[in-house]
Order: C-alpha cells, then structure tokens, then sequence
C-alpha cells in the first residue's frame, strides 16, 4: 500500500449491548481488541487525523503502513473499552465529538446512547487521543440555513477549546454529508483538516477537507477488516453503501433546492 492512500477506519459504539440505534455501527469490545492486534501483527502505525494532515501539508515521510482509527460522536464505550486496547499497543486514535451530546454542562439532549463524561474526555486526551469536532447536535450540516451552520460548527469548536485548554484542528461531518458550503464553514471556523465517509482509502487528492472513511460495523469480521486495512476489494466491500450513497444524494440536493426557495420567499 503506498503511503499516499491510507486507512482511516470510522468506528462508532464500543460495546457488548449497545443501544438499538446504534448496534449496526458499533463493535464488540472483545471485536475491538481483535482488530488492534491485527493491526499490531501487521506492522500498521496509527496516526490521529492531526498528524495526517501535517505530513501531507508538508510533505513529510508517513511510516510504511500508516492508519488512522476514529471514533465518532463520543460514546463511553470508547473510554472504557477501546482505551486499553489502544493503550496496549500504544496506538494514537482520534474521537470527534458532538458537544452537545457529552454529558455534562452542555448537554441538550438527543444522544443515542451512553456517552462519555468530559471527565473522560480528557483522560482520553491525556492518553493520546486526539479530539476532534462533531458539531454540537449532530445534524445533517448540509440541510441547515448558514447561521444555523455556523452555530453548530463554531460552538463545538468553542467547547472544544475551553474544556480542554486547546482548539480542535480536525472535524468529522455528522452522517459523512457535506458540500462546499459546509466545508468552507468548517475551514472558517479555524479546523484544518475535516473527514467524510466515502467507503474508500484517504488520499491527498481528496483535500484536507474531504479525506474519506472506511466503515468498521458489527458485522465486520476480522477477514473482512483485513481487506479494509490493506485496501482490498473496497468496491465489493461497500457496493451496497456507494448504490445508496448516490441515491441520496439525489434526495439531498433536491432538499436543499426546497430548503432555499422557501428562504427565498421569507
């Protein structure tokens, strides 16, 4: 695999009984630790999205087989099971994290499942694990009107910086959608570097605003998390995902189209 595409790998709950609105996308913790120790045997290096985005900036050597394992929203079970099994390689992840979903001061309700405390957030931090933004409630960012974007853009940012005494650099985008609009109001609000879910390996190419996702979900075996790594049959992996993902982008494109005739005639 040449160190110009790289694996970056899209998990979600870590968990024995996860939720029911979260059980497709999430992994087993002892699925979990399996993963890592195939990652560890194969020679792989994590990197956060940070580092990533830094090296192919500045064109800077990555090692031979770079990966980036990520987590999104902010689910507990990424403190209390996948912690150890990263810690036990001394493997770098990232967490992008919907604000508003944390538990804590600034909650507003909506989460899907359990999720961390801002407590474990920063022993997340403390541990190596990069935090990212996720927006503040999770919305579909391309369906909002622009102050409604920047709100939740700016405030994750803005909770982000003052509960750990650093700004984020790196976003996610709820549901992997955006456009332009989203990403230049992402790079507005002072993050360099923004992922997608496009069920293909990250290249440069792609922009630092776009580098696309793999998906791990419960039903990923480790034969088939083999193939994600290493970038093979990708295509067959995720047809079903990519059929669906052209479908609605369709059904998005005309939402917005409705969304902005209606602005139009306020």
């Amino acid at each position: 695999m040449s160190a110009d595409r790289v694996p970056i790998l899209m998990y979600h709950a870590v968990a024995d009984s996860p939720a029911r609105a979260t059980y497709g996308l999430s992994v087993s913790p002892d699925s979990f630790a399996g993963q890592m120790r195939l990652l560890a045997e194969r020679g792989f290096t994590p990197l956060t999205a940070e580092q990533l985005a830094v090296a192919w900036r500045t064109s800077a050597a990555l090692p031979p087989k770079p990966v980036l394992i990520t987590f999104d929203d902010g689910y507990e079970g990424v403190h209390r099971h996948a912690l150890p099994a990263l810690a036990e390689h001394g493997f770098s992840a990232t967490l992008f994290a919907s604000t508003g979903w944390l538990r804590g001061a600034h909650e507003t309700g909506g989460a899907l499942d359990l999720m961390l405390t801002w407590d474990q957030v920063r022993e997340l931090a403390a541990a190596g694990v990069e935090i990212g933004g996720h927006s503040h409630t999770h919305p579909q960012l391309d369906q909002l009107a622009d102050e409604r974007l920047w709100f939740e853009v700016q405030r994750c940012r803005e909770i982000l910086a003052g509960e750990l005494g650093r700004a984020p650099v790196s976003f996610a985008y709820p549901y992997g959608y955006s456009d332009r609009r989203v990403r230049r109001t992402v790079r507005a609000a002072g993050f360099s570097v923004s992922l997608a879910v496009g069920n293909t390996l990250a290249a440069r190419p792609q922009g630092p605003y776009a580098l696309e996702r793999v998906t791990v979900r419960r039903s990923t075996g480790l034969g088939e998390f083999e193939r994600l790594v290493e970038g093979r049959a990708l295509g067959r992996l995720f047809v079903r995902d990519r059929t669906l993902t052209k479908g609605y982008a369709i059904y998005r494109r005309t939402r917005q189209v409705v969304r902005k005739a209606s602005e139009a005639r306020v």
